[in-house]
């Protein structure tokens, strides 16, 4: 995520040279494989997860939303749409987290709406899932 918002704050910058430089910063505490995998896949797909932001929040330009939030969605939207591995409801909810941390006062409601719309539009969502969440939230 600070990757994508120092990416997006220098966009001058080289991307590969911010990524070698958090990855000397962070050494050991990263998965450097995993950095690298994800920011060139979201350079690659970055126009259409924008697009998809575009979509399910219209009233809000992408140069408009703040710089953190923007790199929380793009990181968790590439998650949800291209990563298989991690299950949806882990990248929503460490989204929700990182929003909460490094954002504004509303912005982890703003990143769980979008991402909550982007999974519900997605092939992975899972309506049973949702209605059995919902019916063991009833039963207690």
């Amino acid at each position: 995520m600070q990757i994508m918002f120092e990416w997006d704050f220098r966009s001058n910058s080289e991307l590969n040279e911010i990524v070698g430089r958090s990855i000397e910063r962070f050494g050991g505490d990263v998965d450097q494989e995993y950095v690298i995998t994800t920011v060139e896949g979201i350079k690659k797909h970055q126009e259409e997860i924008d697009s998809k932001i575009l979509e399910v929040a219209p009233d809000w330009p992408i140069e408009q939303i703040a710089s953190v939030d923007k790199a929380v969605l793009r990181l968790s939207i590439y998650e949800l749409l291209y990563v298989r591995e991690i299950p949806p409801k882990v990248a929503i909810n460490e989204a929700v987290e990182l929003a909460k941390t490094f954002g504004g006062e509303n912005s982890s409601k703003f990143v769980n709406g979008v991402l909550g719309t982007v999974y519900r539009d997605s092939d992975r969502y899972d309506p049973e899932e949702e209605n059995i969440k919902v019916d063991e939230a009833n039963a207690q």
